[in-house]
């Protein structure tokens, strides 16, 4: 029996994700606020996710995972607590904004992660940035792999290359193997040593580079200071207007006081400045300067007092503004900005942020354009000492402050559509050979501006994220997930128990049987990969990492030649988890 799945909230994302979990051969029923056209009236429940009424309609009792994929963390928070009374053993796959909060519900409730379209979207944008074209990702020894696609063709490294050959390395994953003649499972097609010919593509994750990433706190300081130190010729651009409103200063005093000192030889030019700073600063002293002079002297004195008011004035709130205000924060962010090779990221919203750690993680270099200076992730990124300019984007100057000219690629990823495309055509106006990544919230108009702008990559988050919700509903520990054509593929990790149907297998014989492709086994404490690895009889409490189509994953619940029960399954995961507590103790 395949697994009843229960999707609450179907707009943009949870439609998405019903409809590929229906794809994926999945029993599926939605809980909609309105009619969907188009659909079944037995496949959608009308209603609010918060009533007993509407769950119960949907088929809660009976479920064995409920999806919430609304855009409210309120409202799901709600309908979670409402089902989990109804059924205490429902599988919950929370869409959650606050990352803090998700993570609570995950170390608090027994089978119930939380995901979010940010998280799972941002290492795509960041992959495309660095120039893979990646269809998924994989969550491995701590990192995030990048998987891709490789259609082999007469230009192609690997063509006529045995997959044997690439089996063995550590730094790359192969996933799934698609002969352009016939079918072939990958693991057969390994060990019969066949070549790689043209047309066949090939799945394959990549553990991503990194560059300089360990650099020490003092090293990092040292350049920063010299970075400081090069781009001190962009002062100008702020500190301008001060500098001006200075030198008016100090020419309006050393007017007064050379017309002080040339009426009356007698006064010291001492005696003279410290009359004209003092009169046009409000300080006063020495007064006989002026009393003792000609009635001319005196209008003069008066006028200048005027002037030096105003004078004073303007030059104490461009001075008060430029340090206690934005200007110096300005000044020194844009002194930061890399003189070359660096990722501007447009737009510091959750995706942009962690597109920003996801690039420092890896080494690089990268500035921030963000137009609301009461941003919530403002003091993140610049802990990260990430520079931040505070302007619009869209502005040309704006993007020559963030050398625009000399960088490596361009991400705009701020929340609307429009202004994304402005940013990017302005970017490609100053470096037409600039790498721009947009975001955009509509797949087809995503094709379309790509397509019209030669834009290198439009990625739209939510078609991003949805295979990894679809995946997490239909069981196991998701480590990541990737589409290629209508085809959903899923990384997991399952506990090998004595019921499991791998039990007392070869890895060899048991990817043959189901038809996936193992990554890793982690037993007694230690990881088993490559050769070894297809040799190696899979035992009570192994942890065996894989990847298989999500439509084969039903044989992953099979007992002693039957499939397993849901409750079964969710065993498997508890058992991950607490496996995976002992080895980070």
């Amino acid at each position: 029996m395949k697994p009843k799945i229960i999707v609450c909230g179907l707009g943009q994302t949870g439609y998405r994700i019903f409809s590929l979990l229906r794809q994926q051969g999945a029993e599926v029923v939605g809980i909609s606020d309105r009619p969907i056209p188009g659909e079944r009236s037995d496949r959608i429940v009308i209603g609010d996710p918060r009533s007993p009424t509407t769950l119960i309609a949907a088929g809660i009792r009976d479920a064995q995972t409920l999806v919430l994929a609304t855009n409210d963390d309120a409202l799901n928070l709600e309908s979670l607590t409402r089902a989990r009374t109804i059924n205490p053993h429902l599988r919950i796959i929370s869409r959650i904004f606050n990352h803090t909060l998700g993570e609570h519900l995950d170390r608090t409730l027994a089978d119930h992660v939380s995901l979010s379209v940010a998280k799972l979207a941002a290492p795509i944008f960041a992959f495309a940035a660095l120039g893979n074209k990646a269809i998924g990702q994989l969550q491995l020894f701590e990192q995030t792999w990048p998987i891709r696609e490789e259609i082999i063709d007469s230009q192609h490294p690997w063509l006529g290359r045995r997959l044997s050959e690439l089996w063995e390395s550590r730094s790359r994953m192969l996933i799934y193997y698609l002969p352009v003649l016939g079918e072939a499972n990958l693991i057969t097609a390994v060990l019969e040593g066949r070549s790689l010919q043209k047309g066949d593509r090939i799945i394959v994750g990549t553990q991503p580079s990194t560059r300089s990433a360990q650099r020490t706190k003092l090293r990092s300081q040292v350049r920063s200071l010299l970075k400081t130190f090069a781009n001190l010729r962009k002062f100008k651009d702020y500190g301008r207007p001060v500098a001006l409103v200075t030198l008016a200063l100090l020419a309006t005093i050393f007017f007064a006081t050379l017309t002080y000192v040339s009426v009356n030889f007698n006064i010291s030019l001492a005696d003279a400045i410290y009359f004209s700073v003092g009169m046009i600063t409000g300080a006063g002293g020495k007064e006989e300067v002026a009393e003792s002079a000609p009635d001319s002297i005196k209008i003069f004195t008066a006028v200048m007092m005027i002037v030096g008011a105003g004078v004073i004035g303007i030059c104490y709130a461009l001075i008060n503004d430029f340090v206690l205000g934005s200007r110096l924060r300005q000044f020194w962010a844009v002194t930061q900005v890399p003189s070359r090779n660096h990722y501007i990221v447009c737009g510091l919203g959750g995706i942009g942020m962690r597109i920003v750690q996801q690039l420092i993680e890896q080494g690089y270099d990268v500035v921030a354009v963000e137009r609301d200076p009461n941003n919530r992730f403002l003091h993140a990124a610049r802990s990260l000492r990430v520079p931040v300019i505070i302007e619009e984007a869209n502005l040309a100057t704006t993007l020559k402050s963030a050398n625009v000219a000399k960088a490596t690629a361009l991400l705009t990823v701020t929340s609307s559509d429009m202004i994304n495309v402005e940013i990017a055509l302005c970017a490609k106006a100053v470096n037409p050979k600039l790498s721009v990544v947009v975001r955009n919230h509509d797949p087809q108009f995503s094709y379309s501006v790509q397509q019209v702008f030669e834009f290198e990559n439009v990625l739209c988050p939510t078609e991003l994220a949805t295979p990894s919700f679809a995946a997490a509903a239909l069981g196991g520990r998701i480590l990541g997930n990737g589409m290629t054509d209508d085809l959903l593929w899923i990384a997991l990790a399952t506990l090998i128990t004595p019921s499991h149907p791998f039990y007392g297998k070869t890895v060899k014989e048991a990817c043959q049987d189901a038809d996936f492709v193992p990554l890793y086994v982690e037993s007694r404490g230690k990881t088993i990969h490559g050769w070894l690895l297809l040799e190696t009889v899979l035992e009570s409490n192994d942890v065996l990492y894989l990847t298989m189509p999500a439509t084969e994953l039903e044989q992953l619940w099979r007992a002693n030649s039957a499939k397993l029960d849901i409750a079964s399954l969710q065993e498997q995961v508890t058992g991950i988890r607490e496996v995976t507590r002992t080895s980070e103790k």
